[in-house]
């Protein structure tokens, strides 16, 4: 049974139903996310909770948003932006999007790959933040150039121009380390 709840009487009534189906799923996305730009867990879920508070704020007004997964990152980018600005920080971490299975990989094999997602997030922290904002949400969470299009607010040729710069940088920096 749908369950409703008046959250604020000018604003009119939203279902819980609403938001468990539209916005909730979106929790882990949004916290890998957050995480990549903050590199710190507990800021990360402090962003997401945020969004999720707004988000719930804001689901009166759901049927004008055309994408809610694209309006829900968008929020969290910004609000983890914010918290970079507040502490001086400005970078991005992947590694933890690794996860190298110890049943199939040899100890060799698993340093050398904790090694390269090392490089690699060395790589792409020093990419500028618009290249590393789109090199994350394309590569790493798999979102299409027009979602990161609308995510990032940007012209979907721009978004391709800041992806291949991104990857030209990473591949030039690997292939620098690894062929000299």
């Amino acid at each position: 049974m749908d369950q409703t709840i008046n959250i604020y009487p000018t604003f009119g009534r939203v279902t819980t139903e609403q938001f468990n189906t539209s916005i909730l799923p979106l929790k882990n996305k949004l916290y890998r996310f957050a995480l990549s730009f903050l590199l710190n867990e507990d800021d990360a879920k402090d962003v997401v909770q945020e969004v999720m508070i707004k988000s719930w704020e804001k689901i009166q007004d759901i049927s004008k948003i055309k994408n809610i997964e694209a309006w829900c990152i968008t929020m969290t980018r910004n609000k983890a932006l914010d918290v970079l600005r507040k502490k001086g920080r400005n970078h991005i971490d992947i590694t933890s999007q690794v996860h190298i299975e110890s049943s199939t990989a040899s100890p060799h094999e698993q340093t050398s790959s904790i090694e390269s997602m090392e490089l690699i997030k060395q790589t792409i922290a020093a990419l500028p933040e618009n290249q590393r904002a789109v090199i994350t949400l394309r590569d790493i969470e798999g979102y299409s150039y027009k979602e990161i299009a609308l995510i990032l607010e940007l012209d979907l040729n721009h978004i391709k121009v800041l992806l291949h710069r991104a990857r030209q940088q990473v591949k030039k920096k690997l292939e620098h380390i690894y062929l000299t």
